[in-house]
């Protein structure tokens, strides 16, 4: 950004590069060797002489801190008592969108699932409402949280149930900062399996660097039987459904950010196995772990950083490269929607004898899978019968269908940006920079036209 450029020209003049290694890391270039160089610490991120204020940045202004995004989710509002900063959350059955076309009966807080995130300051003295609107029991879990023992949420142990119709306030001082997060330890099996869960994010008082976009994503997995809309939280690891913030691609909303802004995303995971998050286009530095902010001297370069379960973690990155960037789980099933397991290998199999005579008993009958399972993506409409059930593979992009579902969402990275609110839509490749059809023998390429926008290569 002209800010940021004419900020580096004249503020960081002889010894400002030492000031800059101290407080971060170096800038990095635009150059294959250093492609995904760790971020530099930026000054406030002001908008250009041409530009508007994103509503983000105006917010800063009176905060010290960057809020927290939080994708398809929101952030608990509070209110100052006394001194105590006090949210309320309501522990409730939920109705959740998944993906359009697909309505699930889960558990939240707030109308939501994942519930909403708390944020806070080191060193405030909060208090949680918790009212239980379940049809049994519940208790809250500060996860990874310092705080008295009467204030840690174990029914039974800490502190009495919930019953439903009760509420039970939660009171303690932050004597930390960090990415954490908060779920019952009540019935666990059922209660996280069906959605409760939530961020407890908590700014340093003093901090050493600001973030331009601070993204929150909660991983997580369900069985949905296709037709049905209540999870079978018995299911152990055969799960079919599996989100980000309680949301299947294409319904989880991209991570819009502008060229060069800093970025942290912050991964937490309560489900029953791992899940190796990856982005395509950058490398991020691993940053903190749900024990806290990892010192400089220990950040370490990644693709790809697997989230085990019960764990948090934040990464960070500078948004150097403008376009359309994939970020997913790469459990292959984990980027797959309505994904069964009960079904026959068929690969290489001639299924068309046996197709005809199926089909001359159920009209509209398909074979597939003889050559892969791609043509998913293709045949989706074939599902539309079937009620409030995703397809394997689902979403189109400009190039035609995503063949990704379930786990995977889009690093939207664009060079002007009037505010973060909304989608941006496809990003307009420049001429030359799209993967093209070649004619004629590998030795000697003939170059085609480009179809997307016109462009032909270079």
């Amino acid at each position: 950004m002209s800010t940021r450029r004419s900020y580096v020209k004249t503020g960081l003049l002889a010894g400002g590069a030492s000031l800059l290694g101290r407080l971060g890391f170096a800038r990095p270039q635009h150059s294959p060797e250093q492609h995904g160089s760790p971020p530099a610490p930026a000054p406030p991120a002001t908008p250009g002489p041409s530009s508007k204020a994103p509503a983000l940045l105006r917010k800063r202004g009176r905060l010290p801190y960057t809020p927290v995004v939080t994708p398809n989710g929101s952030t608990l509002p509070w209110v100052m008592r006394s001194g105590v900063k006090e949210f309320h959350l309501v522990a409730e059955p939920v109705k959740r969108e998944f993906a359009p076309g697909m309505l699930v009966n889960a558990w939240g807080y707030n109308g939501q699932t994942p519930g909403p995130t708390i944020e806070a300051v080191e060193g405030d003295r909060v208090r949680i409402l918790v009212t239980n609107k379940l049809a049994e029991h519940t208790s809250i879990h500060w996860h990874g949280i310092f705080l008295p023992a009467g204030m840690d949420g174990v029914g039974g142990l800490n502190q009495p149930q919930i019953k439903p119709g009760e509420t039970y306030a939660y009171e303690f001082t932050l004597r930390q900062h960090g990415t954490h997060m908060y779920h019952p330890h009540a019935d666990e099996m059922v209660q996280m399996a069906m959605g409760m869960m939530g961020f407890l994010v908590i700014h340093p008082k003093d901090p050493e660097r600001h973030v331009d976009r601070d993204f929150c994503i909660f991983t997580h997995m369900w069985f949905v039987e296709p037709g049905t809309m209540t999870p079978n939280t018995a299911v152990m690891l055969d799960f079919n459904i599996f989100t980000f913030n309680s949301r299947a691609f294409p319904g989880i909303d991209p991570l819009v950010c502008r060229k060069g802004d800093r970025v942290r995303i912050r991964l937490a995971n309560v489900s029953m196995t791992d899940h190796p998050i990856h982005i395509h286009g950058h490398r991020f530095w691993v940053v903190e772990t749900d024990g806290g902010q990892i010192p400089e001297s220990g950040w370490w370069p990644e693709t790809t950083l697997n989230i085990m379960p019960g764990t948090t973690r934040a990464v960070e990155f500078v948004a150097d490269y403008p376009g359309d960037w994939a970020l997913h789980c790469h459990k292959n099933h984990h980027v797959m929607n309505a994904m069964g397991h009960d079904i026959p290998n068929v690969i290489g199999v001639d299924q068309n004898e046996v197709a005809k005579k199926i089909a001359a008993l159920v009209p509209g009958y398909m074979a597939m899978g003889s050559s892969g399972m791609a043509e998913h993506a293709e045949h989706s409409k074939h599902m539309a019968g079937l009620p409030n059930t995703l397809p394997m593979m689902t979403g189109t992009g400009p190039f035609g269908p995503i063949e990704m579902g379930g786990m995977f969402t889009v690093v939207k990275i664009r060079e002007e940006l009037e505010t973060y609110d909304g989608d941006p839509g496809w990003y307009d490749y420049p001429k030359g920079t799209v993967a093209y059809k070649v004619d004629g023998p590998p030795g000697e390429p003939r170059k085609k036209q480009q179809e997307h926008h016109g462009h032909e290569p270079s």
